[in-house]
């Protein structure tokens, strides 16, 4: 991998839950390897008083405390202008929802600067005056934006070059195409009353692959509906129009 990792700085009062899960498995032996750098920074390294506040009162009442405008844009700016790459991401449940394509966009990218929210949330000015894009993880809240951060990273790195160990998973695992991804089967051949199906020990990778394409549609129709497009339905047809004789129904269709 040439030039600079991919870098996740991430802006948080809680720069000790990291790496976290980041340090285990691929992503953790990615990190150790050098395929991408990890930056947590103390929020609160960029309060003035001897108490490092970074919260205080909502203006108008109410419960709870909102984080500071201005602390949150010392802390950006100079990040920034150390040379942390990537665009400002604060984690907000009313933010844009993320989904496969905006994390190849990151990953593509130079790094992501990801801003922990917590409390009742950030004064609204910090996101008007620094270009921060909000992303969400789901229709729920957190108690802070740290494991929404982390959800993020390992989404990203996990499409960085030499993380994975045969890319070719990631061109067929869930999203990557629109769809779903197909059931997968392992050894025993039978458990519990229940078969492999058929089909995928024949040995004809070109039925094999129209059997996962059909049942990544069925399984994206039943439970996605919202992701099915034209394009992945034309794809689909063509895979089963190619696959000859026709497909041997499994214990469940029978």
């Amino acid at each position: 991998m040439s030039g600079a990792p991919w870098t996740a700085t991430v802006l948080t009062i809680f720069p000790e839950m990291f790496p976290g899960p980041l340090g285990h498995s691929l992503a953790g032996k990615a990190l150790a390897r050098g395929l991408w750098r990890l930056d947590p920074v103390d929020l609160r390294d960029f309060a003035t008083d001897r108490h490092r506040t970074v919260d205080d009162a909502p203006f108008g009442g109410g419960a709870g405390m909102v984080m500071r405008a201005d602390v949150i844009a010392r802390a950006v700016d100079s990040v920034q202008a150390r040379g942390a790459p990537g665009p400002l991401v604060y984690l907000s449940p009313r933010g844009t929802r993320l989904d496969q394509r905006i994390v190849r966009e990151l990953a593509a990218g130079p790094g992501i600067v990801l801003l922990c929210g917590r409390f009742e949330g950030v004064d609204e000015r910090v996101l008007e005056a620094r270009p921060f894009r909000e992303l969400s993880i789901g229709d729920f809240v957190l108690s802070g934006g740290e494991l929404a951060a982390m959800v993020v990273i390992d989404a990203c790195v996990r499409l960085l070059p030499g993380v994975v160990g045969d890319a070719a998973s990631l061109e067929e695992e869930s999203f990557a195409d629109g769809l779903l991804e197909y059931p997968h089967y392992t050894r025993p051949a039978e458990w519990e009353g229940r078969k492999v199906p058929e089909i995928l020990l024949s040995g004809h990778h070109e039925r094999i692959r129209a059997w996962r394409r059909q049942k990544a549609l069925e399984i994206t129709r039943a439970r996605r509906p919202d992701l099915l497009t034209e394009a992945a339905e034309l794809a689909c047809s063509a895979a089963r129009d190619r696959a000859a004789p026709p497909l041997p129904r499994t214990a469940e269709e029978a």
